[in-house]
């Protein structure tokens, strides 16, 4: 079948590693996935996230796993003919757990198994979510990855309340542009950081009540960041945060190695840093509902048919997009 995959590592050059044609996944290590719990589903849409620029890179990919599928996020046709949308945290058999996101040997699709950058892909039935007839395919499939790690972010692991403030890190991407949709619509007042006007300008038109530069002075202290930038903007954020307020970080899209941890900062004011990633399948559910609900949709930047993914991994590589990158497939 057709699919985009890692055909090698390559740390340097990612897009090097790139192949895009026909693959056998069940000759692939991880593709002979036989489980009566797991389904077939036919994929109609999917969207990139840095998580593929990272397997291109090794980060999380061994070389023992070539070739391997990419892709985390996907809508499309289970066996008995309904929509659905596929959540992509992957447990291992033996847990039992209610956070799936607390399983030491949890995985991500395109990790140990196939993503969903394939026109076809397995899954436990388990991690099937009903799409609604009000999503769209190519919406739906931006939901499991960047919205649902903005959701927990926000709505389990922060703490606000409507009406306090929040700081999101780094303009354009897109759990940032979740995070600002998800925070106006619940009453929050929402500022953001860019290192790019039009990017924070953009961020504005879409419900941010103030940008500023990257690395700026804020007018006051903020009652939480949203924090996915990493090195960059750590020392920022943490400066940004009124005593008692809290930090919540889900990524380090430039490093996880700041110049200065803000040991001193953090116990002395004292903080709450709160690591966040992806979310549950009941909690993707909830954020379908949310979303039927109030009328919000991803931000789309553009949709690129699957045998051309290659030009949407480019723009993702250059950081140029803005919202979701979609990948069309059938």
């Amino acid at each position: 079948m057709l699919a985009a995959y890692a055909a090698r590592i390559d740390p340097q050059h990612p897009l090097d590693a790139l192949e895009v044609g026909e693959i056998d996944v069940a000759a692939t290590p991880g593709g002979a996935q036989t489980s009566d719990d797991w389904v077939e589903v036919q994929v109609r849409a999917a969207a990139l996230n840095h998580h593929d620029l990272f397997s291109l890179r090794g980060v999380g990919l061994s070389a023992a796993s070539l070739p391997m599928v990419l892709g985390c996020d996907a809508a499309g046709i289970a066996p008995d003919g309904s929509e659905v949308i596929v959540h992509g945290v992957i447990n291992d058999p033996g847990f039992a757990g209610p956070d799936s996101t607390f399983d030491p040997r949890r995985s991500l699709l395109s990790e140990r198994c196939p993503g969903t950058l394939a026109e076809r892909v397995r899954v436990p039935r388990t991690n099937l979510v009903a799409k609604p007839a009000e999503l769209t395919f190519s919406e739906a499939a931006c939901l499991p990855t960047a919205w649902l790690t903005a959701y927990r972010m926000l709505f389990v692991q922060s703490g606000l309340r409507p009406g306090q403030t929040v700081l999101i890190q780094g303009a354009g991407g897109g759990v940032a542009t979740a995070l600002v949709l998800l925070a106006r619509h619940a009453g929050l007042r929402v500022w953001v950081t860019s290192r790019s006007e039009e990017r924070g300008e953009r961020a504005a038109s879409l419900g941010a009540h103030a940008w500023f530069p990257s690395g700026s002075r804020l007018p006051e202290r903020v009652d939480a960041v949203m924090e996915s930038v990493g090195a960059a903007t750590w020392s920022h954020s943490i400066n940004a945060l009124r005593p008692g307020g809290a930090v919540v970080i889900c990524g380090t899209t430039t490093g996880a190695e700041p110049e200065r941890a803000e040991l001193t900062k953090i116990f002395f004011k004292p903080l709450r840093v709160i690591g966040s990633t992806m979310g549950t399948r009941d909690e993707l559910a909830d954020l379908v509902g949310l979303l039927v609900a109030t009328g919000l949709r991803p931000v789309i930047d553009s949709t690129t048919p699957l045998a051309e993914v290659g030009q949407a991994f480019e723009r993702l590589e250059s950081g140029s997009g803005f919202g979701k990158l979609v990948v069309s497939v059938g």
